[in-house]
């Protein structure tokens, strides 16, 4: 007698097997549907040769038979009554269970159809998706034909509206675009439920199942509809085939690889898997612009199908509305089609898309298709070139619409066949720094970023919309980042030069050339500068401000630096960085306008009045203000604070206190001010116990009196939220700054009881080994350093520790964060007060090198 103890030994037998002989899934399809068959097989076995009056169906990725190694096996039971039939299927679900078959069930009556219907979405579409396994069909099909009563033409509508915002909803949360770097492989924009959603869509439009009793997969049940009625072209149901058996590839071996249900495709797994499936050491950058592939056909195709679907049925006009555009083109609505049956040629696809920007439109499933094809076969012609361009040009200069129109180009491939040079940056990945998109979704984003300054009344969005002429910043932006794919470092130097090379090509003058180049050759500067180097510092200023030959250039790398940093990564782009950003620019404005030096500015701009200072305190006079000004050798200390906040300083010093500490809160930091007197390393120490309290620093300004006292200010993050240090730690974080200024906090011993509690954080907030790189900048007072590495929780105490034991003193430091990675900027000077000597140079970085390769 076959017992469930050996039942459930032979299914797991069998399951592993299966698993193990499909890892590295050379026909991911044949594996989905082979598990599905064993699942189906063994519920069938268990559940015996008794006769029900209730349903067992499969739903979900096991009625698709689309089952990855550890998805969900979803069981839906559907009965006349389930208060009758309650124990067999409790006694079912158990028996499932011991047997190895760890099942989720739902239990469903016919009234749950409508019930549903109106209340939860997700859950009625899991009706759509139920395959039959045992019980009563009779009742199966009386089920399927209730369900599709109830689909009127007004349910359908709103049916469909609801799928279409859910998409949306799900977009919000996973990635609108394909080409997110680290993306769910289901729920991400070209993710499986893109194409899903597109199935639940036709079912609802044809009142028709897809769980056909065949061996394949619902997927491919689907495309092979879709050839047989024609809804889009043969070689499109070929790479909607071939990318989605990609995809649930990828699936099935995340799963099998983290042994575990688990649909984000992050770095390390991308490298594992890569590895796994092409055997060369250069694997990665190929497979991943093979998955990006797939999930933008995927993608491209979900969207068209939902303009397709909409216009079915929601009142479609008539023929006779529709407008010829010219003899190849007609406009309906917002559709743009064929003209009949025209011969197209790549100059009037640039063309399709001119009038789909200028009239806010989308193209058929028919011209998009012939698109599609057109470029897929086509091998560039010179004579097409000059053609092509006029009406690309007229599309970069277009009022609105300029990056939509260029991501779909770029979707649908046109894009890299008209400029050969873009080819390699599609699908392009940077593993290791902070960027969260391919380059070539980065670039058309930092366009649509730009053009949502429209309606922006910021003195950037008013920069914005005073200029006439957007084609120059359009083209900057379209080849800021052309020559990642030759070499990163350097990519501004070399991308000046494709640009001018592509624009003369395309026939462009040299004077509408120059200005471009000079963008692309320094889109990196601004950033650099404002983020890392001290505003204040006459010497900055005048290097930056050098550059420029007018206020208008200025004003376009200001714009294109903007485009680009908020378009990297949602998380990069703050506030804080904005209004060092805007710091930058308006020092610079000034300068070019009235025609003065750095020195001029900050001098001219730092006049104190001691009497408006000292009104703020009782207990300080303007002598008090005077000295305490005249003892700070540092004209940024006035630029740093309010009048009100000096007068505090003040204040604190003649108290004769040990330490005073204040916070001030901003949109999304807080800045920490700390009073006392200077001791060796105090810069380390006070970074140590921001640490310790899980405060990210992003800026450091230190600015010491002649009688040792001693005004450093940090502005910090939480390192969790991002966002501002919540108010209830405050007086925590003041008791241990008094502590290790008093000696009594030991802060080796703090880190070493943090260290546990770090590794659980780090593990999930910082992925990427990522390289380690020190550079030296010249300077007139000072030594710069400037520390590139992957983040780490007390990084920059470590490394001012690491700093103080080389005999350097710290007088400025500013700290930038971009994703997983910063870049620390040190003013240093050695123990006599004099600049690193460059003998010194060497040694310094491999002792920094040292300090912080143990770190990670």
């Amino acid at each position: 007698m076959t017992t469930l103890s050996n039942i459930k030994k032979e299914f797991l037998r069998k399951r592993d097997k299966l698993f193990q002989e499909n890892f590295r899934q050379k026909n991911s399809f044949l594996f989905s549907v082979s598990y599905s068959l064993l699942v189906e097989e063994y519920i069938r076995e268990l559940s015996g040769e008794n006769k029900h009056n209730f349903i067992l169906a499969s739903a979900g990725s096991f009625s698709r038979r689309e089952l990855s190694p550890f998805s969900d096996i979803d069981l839906m039971f559907i009965t006349n009554s389930i208060e009758e039939n309650k124990e067999v299927i409790s006694h079912l679900v158990t028996k499932f269970w011991d047997c190895g078959l760890e099942a989720s069930h739902t239990l469903r009556e016919f009234s749950d159809i409508e019930k549903f219907l109106h209340t939860d979405l997700h859950t009625f579409t899991q009706f759509f998706e139920t395959r039959f396994l045992l019980g009563s069909e009779t009742l199966y099909k009386k089920w399927n034909e209730t369900l599709f009563s109830y689909i009127t033409d007004d349910i359908k509508i709103k049916l469909l509206q609801e799928l279409t915002d859910d998409i949306n909803t799900r977009y919000e949360k996973y990635g609108e675009s394909p080409k997110v770097l680290e993306p769910n492989v289901k729920s991400s924009a070209g993710g499986l439920r893109d194409f899903q959603a597109i199935e639940w869509m036709y079912v609802l439009m044809n009142k028709t199942l897809l769980n056909k009793q065949s061996e394949m997969t619902q997927a491919e049940v689907f495309i092979n509809l879709l050839r047989e009625n024609n809804y889009t072209s043969e070689n499109e149901c070929k790479r909607l085939l071939k990318s989605y058996r990609l995809i649930i590839a990828v699936r099935n071996m995340l799963h099998l690889t983290s042994r575990q249900k688990n649909d984000r495709f992050e770095f390390n797994a991308q490298r594992k898997i890569s590895s796994m499936l092409i055997h060369r050491k250069d694997a990665l950058p190929g497979f991943m612009h093979e998955y990006f592939n797939a999930a933008n056909i995927i993608n491209r195709f979900s969207k068209s199908m939902i303009q397709k679907f909409q216009e079915e049925i929601f009142n479609p006009l008539p023929d006779s509305l529709a407008i010829d555009l010219d003899e190849d083109f007609i406009l309906k609505g917002k559709t743009i089609s064929l003209n009949g049956k025209p011969k197209i040629s790549l100059p009037d696809i640039i063309r399709a898309f001119y009038y789909r920007g200028l009239h806010n439109a989308h193209f058929d499933e028919n011209l998009r298709s012939t698109v599609i094809e057109i470029i897929e076969d086509y091998e560039g012609d010179s004579k097409n070139e000059a053609e092509s361009s006029v009406f690309f040009r007229e599309i970069l200069r277009l009022p609105k619409n300029v990056g939509l129109t260029l991501s779909v180009l770029n979707e649908l491939g046109v894009l890299k066949a008209f400029m050969p040079e873009f080819k390699d940056l599609s699908g392009f990945v940077q593993h290791g720094v902070y960027h969260c998109y391919t380059a070539d979704e980065h670039t058309i984003q930092t366009i649509q970023n730009l053009e949502k300054l429209e309606k922006d009344i910021s003195p950037l969005g008013k920069i914005y919309n005073n200029l006439k002429d957007k084609e120059t910043l359009h083209l900057a932006l379209l080849f800021h980042d052309i020559a990642k794919p030759i070499n990163i470092s350097g990519h501004e130097i070399i991308g000046a030069e494709m640009a001018s090379s592509i624009m003369h090509r395309l026939g462009y003058s040299d004077e509408e050339i120059e200005p471009v180049a000079f963008l692309v050759r320094n889109h990196l500067v601004m950033e650099q500068v404002a983020f890392r180097r001290n505003l204040n510092d006459p010497e900055t200023l005048n290097n930056f401000t050098s550059r420029f030959n007018s206020v208008k250039e200025l004003d376009l790398l200001y714009l294109v630096t903007y485009a680009d940093l908020s378009a990297v990564n949602p998380a990069i782009w703050t506030s804080w960085k904005s209004d060092l950003l805007a710091e930058l620019y308006t020092k610079s404005k000034s300068m070019l306008e009235d025609q003065i030096s750095g020195e001029e500015l900050l001098f001219s701009s730092i006049y104190v009045e001691t009497k408006e200072i000292s009104k703020h305190s009782e207990m300080i006079s303007e002598s008090h203000v005077q000295e305490h000004i005249e003892s700070i050798n540092d004209i940024g200390y006035a630029h740093q604070f309010t009048d009100k906040e000096i007068a505090k300083h003040i204040e604190e010093i003649q108290k004769g206190i040990i330490l005073s500490t204040s916070f001030k809160e901003f949109e999304d930091f807080t800045n920490i001010t700390i009073i006392t007197k200077d001791s060796p390393s105090l810069l380390s120490k006070l970074c140590g116990v921001l640490s310790i309290n899980d405060a990210n620093i992003h800026d450091a300004k230190i600015f010491t009196r002649k009688d040792g006292m001693v005004i450093d200010t940090f502005n910090v993050t939480d390192f969790r939220s991002h966002g501002k240090i919540d108010p209830e730690r405050y007086p925590k974080i003041k008791n241990d700054l008094n502590d290790v200024v008093m000696g009594i906090l030991q802060l080796n011993q703090e880190f070493a009881r943090m260290k546990s509690k770090w590794w659980r954080i780090e593990s999930k907030f910082f992925k990427r080994a990522g390289k380690v790189k020190i550079d030296f900048d010249k300077h007139e007072k000072y030594t710069i350093i400037d520390v590139f590495s992957p983040d780490r929780l007390g990084f920059l105490y470590q490394v001012t520790s690491k700093m103080h034991q080389l005999g350097m003193s710290i007088y400025f430091a500013k700290i930038s964060t971009k994703g997983d990675d910063i870049v620390d900027s040190f003013y240093v000077l050695d123990n006599s007060g004099n600049k690193i000597s460059s003998y010194n140079y060497d040694f310094i970085k491999s002792e920094l090198i040292e300090t912080i390769t143990q770190m990670l």
